[in-house]
């Protein structure tokens, strides 16, 4: 979900693995030429969707190993979730509809959210939830938890665990 820390934490963890990080965002704008926000004004949240999915195939093609932070609405799409679940390593970073609101309220680029951003994300986030669920890996809620903190248990968790030849997505 926006203002999880996909961004944030995607970066710290390409940081310290060395391995690239591709972020949503720029993906869907290689992808489409515009930002989310400029293709969803100008042709709407369908085909917005459908760039997101584009976005996250793209993320998938990259060499490997690398960081792709989804783009989050891809996991309405049963395409994207079978590609998230059969190709990558997925790491739901959770958070409250109140903390998922507060971190991203004020970016340009999130249209959803302009004047009742508490309410979308309790909305979306029970629609979504039960999906980021079924494909996620490893969870980890980041509620109370700074960035170093969340990169570090993901680092550690990754290390328990058989990732060779997978990719990691943080949605």
């Amino acid at each position: 979900m926006m203002g999880s820390g996909k961004s944030t934490i995607g970066r710290m963890l390409a940081e310290r693995t060395g391995w690239r990080y591709h972020d949503n965002d720029e993906l869907l704008q290689r992808e489409r030429g515009l930002t989310a926000r400029a293709l969803l004004a100008a042709e709407g949240e369908a085909e917005l969707r459908s760039a997101e999915a584009k976005a996250l195939m793209l993320g998938l093609r990259q060499p490997e190993p690398c960081i792709v932070g989804a783009p989050a609405g891809t996991i309405l799409e049963a395409t994207s979730r079978h590609a998230l679940a059969t190709h990558a390593i997925v790491v739901w970073l959770r958070a409250t509809p109140a903390t998922l609101a507060a971190r991203a309220v004020g970016a340009d680029h999130r249209p959803w959210l302009e004047g009742r951003a508490e309410e979308w994300m309790r909305t979306t986030l029970a629609e979504r939830g039960p999906l980021y669920e079924s494909v996620a890996d490893c969870s980890v809620d980041t509620d109370d938890m700074q960035p170093r903190a969340t990169t570090d248990e993901i680092l550690a968790w990754l290390r328990t665990g058989d990732t060779c030849g997978r990719w990691l997505i943080s949605s």
